[in-house]
């Protein structure tokens, strides 16, 4: 069938255009829309300086090379579609097989019911449902398994590793970053959840963006969190995945876009500091005898600047301060850049009262990324919360969570569950300071007021 649904073939046209350096084709339907193009090389001869010459049978078979190009599309010769983590893995063995947590986050596959027709079907993509799936994945196995007969040859020569060495069925990168952190063992460090089962644990992966994965042994749907995906991070558990569109980089936006930012750069550049441990080392500095958290008593920030996407899974949430001056020293700069850390941190508690609500029971955070390298992000995250963070003594946890899926491969360890015990380590906790507690309190009413008054304005805006 011709693109375009249910029109008739005879709708279609195709249209040629023959330039100076190509050929160009596109096919066009009854209301003008272009659906397919293509483009081939005209090849040119200069015989003498100023003189150009053209085949015509060059042009006559580059015309035909586009038109029948348009009727095979980067779809039609297509092979394979993968997530990025299967096709790493295939470059590397040849196997294309795929990872179930690949294909049940990204790709609506069940790991107990496996594709559903109906879907790829009504959305348009029924030609992947041809030949048992073969081109989306009819080989589903889980993260940590061994995958054929390890590196081919030809991957081994160009990753400078012996061929056949194993390699597993991948996670996706958050995923990793939980793997690698969720199973440590706490014995010796006070933890509550020492003598609690690994589901009272919440793993934060905080970069650019933050994702917030809870396992729990029986399916727990969460309004507005992901899943529940089974087996997709830890066999055997049903994994929940919470999310905040933008951590890292708001604080980055919120601080670069401010004018006291050159200032900072350079004082920061004097000391060999990176702009984030000055920003820390002169909010100690100004907080005097109050804790540093009272400094935003009267600036409060809602942080989804890029829209929501746990726990209210809305899109057109706007960000929002509240409490500015007209100052714009590196004082001010320095609480707004406390303030945005600590909406981040609401915005996490957020998510877990939501997963709390819906039937998880959390006690403990652990946490990995980039931001976990920032002491202030951490103690705002356990202060807000009122829960202890645990940071993993190799700060690269979705590294080591990729090396546990690369040693149950290789069989060194029977079960994921007991590669994460012995191959992820506690580096420091980071305790709440409870003290505190009254004060967040307020701000987290603060922070709920905020979007519910920015969807009270977006109400007024739509009425008449």
């Amino acid at each position: 069938m011709m693109p375009g649904g249910d029109q008739e073939p005879g709708s279609y046209y195709v249209g040629v255009d023959v330039g100076t350096g190509s050929v160009r084709a596109a096919l066009v339907d009854q209301r003008g829309i272009l659906l397919a193009f293509a483009d081939q090389p005209i090849k040119r001869w200069e015989p003498q300086f100023n003189h150009h010459e053209q085949s015509s049978e060059d042009i006559w078979a580059a015309c035909c090379v586009v038109t029948k190009n348009l009727r095979e599309t980067c779809w039609d010769k297509a092979g394979h579609f993968f997530d990025l983590p299967d096709f790493l893995s295939w470059k590397a063995t040849g196997v294309t097989a795929r990872s179930l947590c690949s294909l049940v986050c990204k790709w609506t596959y069940s790991a107990e019911k496996g594709w559903d027709d109906s879907f790829w079907k009504m959305i348009g993509l029924e030609d992947f449902v041809a030949d048992n799936y073969r081109k989306i994945g009819n080989q589903v196995l889980p993260p940590g398994a061994s995958l054929g007969n390890g590196l081919t040859p030809e991957a081994a020569k160009d990753l400078g590793l012996p061929a056949g060495i194993a390699v597993a069925a991948p996670l996706i990168d958050a995923h990793a970053g939980g793997l690698g952190v969720i199973g440590a063992d706490v014995r010796g460090h006070g933890l509550a959840c020492e003598g609690q089962p690994v589901t009272s644990r919440l793993a934060i992966i905080c970069g650019t963006s933050s994702c917030h994965m809870g396992i729990s042994k029986d399916p727990i749907f969460v309004p507005g969190v992901w899943g529940p995906y089974f087996s997709a991070m830890i066999p055997g558990f049903w994994l929940n995945e919470g999310g905040q569109s933008v951590t890292g980089k708001l604080i980055d936006h919120m601080v670069q876009g401010h004018a006291a930012f050159p200032e900072l750069k350079a004082k920061a550049a004097a000391r060999c500091q990176s702009v984030y441990a000055y920003l820390n080392s002169h909010l100690d500095l100004i907080k005097k005898a109050q804790p540093v958290g009272f400094l935003t008593v009267d600036l409060h920030v809602w942080p989804d600047f890029h829209g929501n996407r746990s726990p209210l899974a809305d899109l057109t949430l706007k960000g929002m301060v509240t409490g500015l001056k007209l100052s714009q020293d590196l004082d001010d700069l320095a609480i707004l850049y406390l303030a945005t850390v600590q909406a981040i941190a609401f915005g996490t508690r957020l998510i877990i009262e939501a997963m709390e609500a819906a039937g998880h029971s959390i006690s403990t955070l652990f946490l990995c990324g980039g931001l976990s390298k920032n002491p202030l992000f951490v103690q705002m995250h356990a202060d807000i919360t009122g829960m202890p963070v645990v940071l993993s003594q190799e700060v690269e946890s979705v590294l080591v969570g990729a090396a546990i899926l690369g040693a149950c491969a290789s069989g060194d360890f029977t079960s994921v569950q007991e590669a994460m015990a012995r191959m992820s380590k506690v580096g420091k906790v980071v305790f709440p300071r409870l003290e505190d507690k009254r004060y967040y309190d307020k701000k987290y009413q603060v922070f709920l007021k905020l979007v519910e008054h920015q969807k009270e304005y977006a109400a007024i805006m739509k009425g008449d």
